[in-house]
Formats: C-alpha cells, sequence, structure tokens
C-alpha cells in the first residue's frame, strides 16, 4: 500500500442530495486519497458503470480505488483492491485470484477476528467496527465506542500484530483525535461528510486534523 493513505479513507454513499460519483468527487476535492466504492446490492452491470468512471477519477487524483465485496470486479477493471466482509469472500480465496499486487482488507469487529485472520493469508489492513451506530451499514455488528479500540490495539501489540487498523462506523470530525488517540492507524468516513453544509471542506478539516495528529 501506498504509504498512509489508507489514514483517511472514503465509502460511496446514495443520499437524496448525493450519487455514488458525487459522493467520490466530494472526498477526493476534499483531499481525500483513498476511495472504497460500496454499492450493495446493486447489478453489477450498473456497479461496473460507475466503477469504471470513479477509478478514473481516483486516477486522476493520485488516489487508491478499493471495489467493496466484489473481488470479480476489482480483478476486471484492475482496481487497486477490494474490502472483504465477514461474510463476503475469505481472504485466503481472494488473494488466489488477486496475486499480492491487489490491496485486500478485511471487515473485523474484535481480536477474536483478527487472531483468525492471522492464521492464514493476511489481509492488508482491518476496517474495525463499527465504533457507533450507523445508517450507512446493513447488518451492524456490536458497537466497539473507544474503549472497544483501546482493548483490540493493546492485545494486538501484546500479539505483536502490525497489520494497520482503520476505524469505521458513524465516525464524525469531532471524534477523529479520540479515536487517534487509541492507537488506530487511520479512520474511514462516509454519511458524516457528506451530511455536512460543505462536504469538501469537511473532508479538508479531517484530513488537516489527521496531519497535525490532532
Amino acid at each position: 500500500m501506498k504509504s498512509k493513505e489508507y489514514q483517511l479513507q472514503f465509502i460511496t454513499h446514495y443520499t437524496q442530495d448525493y450519487s455514488y460519483i458525487d459522493s467520490a468527487r466530494i472526498a477526493l476535492e476534499g483531499g481525500c486519497k483513498w476511495v472504497q466504492l460500496r454499492m450493495k446490492n446493486a447489478p453489477e452491470s450498473e456497479m461496473e458503470q460507475v466503477a469504471l468512471v470513479i477509478q478514473e477519477m481516483c486516477k486522476s487524483c493520485g488516489a487508491t480505488f478499493i471495489v467493496d465485496d466484489n473481488v470479480e470486479l476489482a480483478k476486471k477493471i484492475n482496481a487497486d483492491g477490494v474490502h472483504l466482509g465477514k461474510n463476503d469472500m475469505p481472504v485466503p480465496q481472494a488473494r488466489k485470484i488477486l496475486g499480492k499486487q491487489f490491496i485486500i482488507g478485511a471487515t473485523v469487529n474484535s481480536f477474536e477476528d483478527i487472531s483468525c485472520h492471522m492464521q492464514d493469508a493476511l489481509p492488508d489492513y482491518f476496517g474495525c467496527g463499527p465504533y457507533r451506530f450507523t445508517s450507512t451499514k446493513q447488518k451492524l455488528a456490536p458497537i466497539l465506542g473507544l474503549a472497544g479500540y483501546q482493548s483490540i490495539i493493546q492485545k494486538m501489540r501484546e500479539h505483536d500484530i502490525r497489520i494497520p487498523i482503520v476505524a469505521i462506523g458513524g465516525i464524525t470530525k469531532g471524534d477523529v483525535c479520540q479515536l487517534m488517540d487509541t492507537g488506530i492507524d487511520g479512520i474511514a468516513l462516509s454519511g458524516s461528510v457528506l451530511r455536512a453544509d460543505d462536504p469538501i471542506d469537511e473532508m479538508r478539516q479531517i484530513k488537516e486534523a489527521l496531519q497535525r495528529k490532532c
């Protein structure tokens, strides 16, 4: 992975005001260098069409482009990588299909989830959450909160696990500093950016906070 780009991730979201493509454009114009296309339950043809547009946008901005869930599509369009949920294709199987050159992220909710991944082919990063309730995610796992991240990070250090961990789920600008203080490596955002009065400036401010390390 490109150094530290995973520190600030944006996950596309469709709202009354913004399409998936609009949401990606907002993130990129705000300086985000990592966009994950998530289009749950969308037809394959529609997802590919949107993916190709956002992929070109990312390339023009020098940003990393990740496809959610769909390993076959990620390979077909030569995306930078894929993010796999807990009920998606196992990481070892995805690695066999994609090879080492693709980024593979994996969703976890506990240290036990992380431990299971350590027994086979490893992901490049963990998306860990949810931090709090979020309406952008279906079938929400148990809420972690700050204490949950602190516990997971402590156990990872005790077991010398150094795979980057990215917090996700209901995170807002006001959460950034205290979340980073837990020892996580990055954050992933979606709806909170799009709900801001000025979404592009919201993303800029979040990026600046991360660069200052709060």
